[in-house]
């Protein structure tokens, strides 16, 4: 008897796309850089910081969705910016699943016993001066959520189908020292998804949709 494919963007789609990308080797590194080529910014970004998020896509029958966060107005760097939970990855961090979990527990309260570690994305070379390691996992529904207010003033979800969509993936800039700087820009729900955090979300439809 045929297998019966996966609905599109549910979660069965979306854990046989990623067995499918694992089995293709990385290629080269992403990143900002693949936006941007030869631009100046990127000649000061050495040496990279090491970091980690996750990036959660819930499961929910009715179609997956991903949780992400807007960043606090008070903190001091990307403040007010919508992202994926996560940051540096500590030396007391066995890997970077473990930085990821770990940043979002601390930012969200999203408890680690709902979460399904299901694969990695590439490392994602950011013009900040990051490399990112971006934690693909599922999560599990009737979870709740305790923001903590110094570093997310916000948590919201955002359709699988919207994201993966490239007809929502526009195009900006804005001036770095008098040069062009490009990214991209997912406006949805009154939230400006834009720059490194829309760059992980485009090498996710790449890799996976495209």
């Amino acid at each position: 008897m045929d297998q019966v494919a996966p609905v599109p963007f549910s979660i069965g789609d979306f854990r046989a796309r990623v067995t499918a990308q694992a089995e293709v080797q990385a290629g080269d590194e992403f990143g900002d850089h693949r936006f941007n080529p030869g631009h100046p910014r990127l000649k000061h970004i050495k040496p990279l910081r090491d970091a980690a998020v996750l990036i959660p896509v819930i499961d929910h029958t009715d179609g997956a969705t991903v949780l992400l966060t807007k960043r606090a107005e008070k903190l001091r760097s990307h403040s007010g910016q919508v992202a994926f939970p996560g940051g540096t990855i500590d030396p007391t961090d066995p890997d970077p699943e473990a930085a990821a979990l770990r940043e979002t527990f601390e930012e969200i309260g999203l408890d680690r016993g709902h979460i399904e570690i299901i694969g990695r994305m590439p490392d994602y070379v950011s013009g900040s001066g990051y490399r990112i390691v971006p934690v693909l996992s599922v999560v599990r529904p009737g979870f709740s959520l305790t923001l903590n207010a110094d570093e997310v003033d916000a948590a919201f979800e955002v359709p699988l189908r919207f994201l993966m969509d490239p007809a929502n993936h526009a195009r900006d800039s804005r001036m770095w020292n008098d040069l062009e700087w490009f990214f991209y820009e997912m406006p949805y729900g009154g939230q400006r998804i834009w720059g490194v955090t829309a760059g992980i979300i485009r090498t996710l439809y790449e890799r996976l949709y495209g």
